[in-house]
This record gives structure tokens, sequence and C-alpha cells, in this order.
């Protein structure tokens, strides 16, 4: 049963990855991928909420099981920012992919610290 419920927790959070990645990019007006940007330091903060929740809660680890692995595995994209990465470089674009990388990996851990300390 828990594989079944992260596996449909899964497919929500990739379900939500696309409609906010899909919204934020049609208002995009910068030359680097902002949907991927929010999408994952989104998943960062609530990532750390969540572990901040759990280390102080006895017997959540099915919530962070599911909300972490399941729908937060499937909402993240860390992949899809590496990609755009290369493509940026590949586009000659150095300076655009460190600012994309580099900001989104600092962004990311400063959110999931925050949301360390808020959980």
């Amino acid at each position: 049963m828990m594989l079944v419920l992260a596996a449909l927790l899964g497919g929500l959070g990739a379900a939500s990855r696309f409609l906010v990645d899909t919204w934020v990019n049609k208002r995009n007006r910068l030359t680097i991928p902002l949907g991927t940007i929010v999408v994952n330091i989104t998943a960062c903060l609530l990532m750390g909420i969540l572990t901040g929740w759990v280390t102080s809660h006895i017997g959540s680890d099915t919530v962070r099981l599911l909300l972490g692995s399941g729908f937060l595995g499937g909402y993240s994209t860390f992949s899809t920012a590496s990609v755009e990465g290369v493509r940026l470089i590949k586009a000659h674009e150095p300076l655009r992919a460190l600012q994309h990388t580099g900001g989104m990996l600092i962004l990311s851990l400063a959110a999931t610290l925050l949301g360390f300390v808020i959980g």
C-alpha cells in the first residue's frame, strides 16, 4: 500500500511541477529558465519544512517517506535544471549557465535551511 501511495503522490508532484513550471515560464521575461528554479527552490523549502517537522515528531517516518520521496521527489527536478545548464553552455551562454546553476544551488540550500528552521 505504501508503494502505491508513494507512486500516486509522485505523480501528483510531477503534475504540480508541470503546472508551476508552465505558469512561471509563460510569464518569464528573463533569458534563463525560471520555472525550474522556482520549482526547485519551493521543493527545497517544503523539504526543509518537512524535515524540520519530522525531526521533532515521533512516528512520522511514514509521512516523511510519502511526502518527501513521493510528492516532493516527483515535484523537484534537479535533473532538468542540469540539462538546462548544459543547454545554456552549448548556446555559448556560460555566464547565464553559471547564474542559473549556481544561483539555484545557493537559493535552494538557503530555502532548505529556512524551511528546516520553520519546521
